[in-house]
């Protein structure tokens, strides 16, 4: 990733998981300067390391004091900020779409004359396109019509964010380039990041560091709907390499899923991460969630592979491995953030 030495990269939403992630990588590969953007919604400080060569402004990018403030030095923006998760954006829907589509939205306006950028890189999100089914998943492509019943206000801002990144590269000449993630985990993804967003989702975020938490304390996995669903689920350092891939490879205006390619059902995933941190207790059965018609689903790898070179590394069993190592040397920390909001979720229950 030569490119990126010597670099000036923006990374906003760059104190989350998979932006700190990012930020790391970048000074590793030699950027000469990352600015992260980030109002700590739904991070932490901690995340970033302490380096001269990064900057941190705490605040949001819709912040119309922070945005003016962008001058034209970035080689690379990478745009990771949103409003986490379907089941925060159900609870409050005005706040999905001030922390999504509104961000998105003032920050291309901002930068759609820069001169030196070289690439513009969305994070979108791969459930938007995936067929509502619970029968036979086939893998799901970059291309096809945007569907129109989609199940929560996070999944409509995400794919409304791609709509923008196409018109403003239509329109502008912004050399936007959207990455489709998956499902991704790995270290780094800390419970209770951030700050109260009304709903236990704020600490139970994701599923796979919720199991896995759940079975470091030996207590039962919850799984709804009988574990039948379906996901792809990709490691946070291929994650991160798909991203530079979409700077130094991707075709402005276009479209790449970061997909691991592999389908793993909720109930398969329970078991595995069960078995590697030796949980005995059984799995707790739940209903399965009355909004939540997703059903099975996964990503197609072949055009990533094709115009990127990318390819997932990390193999399921290998990242759970590594994302429960960390988990465990990281324990205080989560549970201390997760203690943040420990009234607020006896409130809720």
């Amino acid at each position: 990733m030569q490119r990126y030495q010597d670099q000036r990269v923006l990374v906003v939403g760059g104190a989350g998981f998979v932006g700190s992630n990012l930020v790391r990588r970048l000074i590793n590969e030699g950027c000469d300067n990352v600015l992260v953007v980030d109002n700590l919604l739904s991070a932490e400080r901690g995340n970033l390391p302490e380096d001269a060569r990064i900057r941190f402004l705490e605040g949001s990018i819709a912040d119309d004091g922070i945005v003016s403030s962008l001058t034209d030095e970035f080689d690379y923006v990478f745009h990771l900020a949103t409003y986490h998760g379907n089941q925060s954006s159900i609870a409050n829907p005005l706040e999905d779409h001030a922390n999504n589509l509104i961000k998105t939205l003032k920050l291309f306006e901002r930068i759609k004359g820069f001169k030196k950028v070289k690439k513009v890189v969305y994070a979108a999100s791969g459930c938007t396109l995936a067929r509502h089914t619970y029968e036979h998943a086939e893998a799901t492509s970059e291309e096809g019509l945007a569907p129109f019943d989609l199940d929560s206000p996070y999944q409509i801002s995400k794919v409304v964010g791609e709509f923008y990144s196409v018109y403003y590269h239509r329109q502008h000449g912004l050399p936007t380039v959207r990455a489709r993630f998956q499902n991704v985990y790995g270290p780094g993804e800390i419970l209770g990041a951030g700050r109260w967003r009304g709903t236990p989702a704020t600490v139970w975020r994701n599923v796979t560091p919720t199991f896995i938490y759940r079975a470091l304390k030996h207590l039962p996995l919850q799984v709804e709907n009988k574990g039948i669903a379906s996901r792809d689920f990709i490691y946070v350092g291929d994650i991160v390499q798909g991203l530079l891939l979409c700077g130094e490879a991707g075709l402005p205006g276009e479209v790449y899923n970061l997909a691991s390619g592999v389908e793993t059902t909720i109930g398969e995933l329970a078991a595995l991460i069960n078995t590697l941190t030796a949980n005995s207790s059984p799995l707790e059965f739940l209903p399965d969630r009355p909004w939540d018609r997703s059903g099975k689903r996964y990503g197609s790898t072949e055009k990533a592979k094709r115009f990127l070179g990318f390819e997932a590394q990390v193999p399921l069993r290998d990242g759970l491995e590594r994302t429960i190592a960390w988990t465990h040397q990281n324990l205080a920390l989560i549970e201390s953030c997760m203690q943040k909001h420990a009234a607020s979720m006896k409130s809720q229950s």
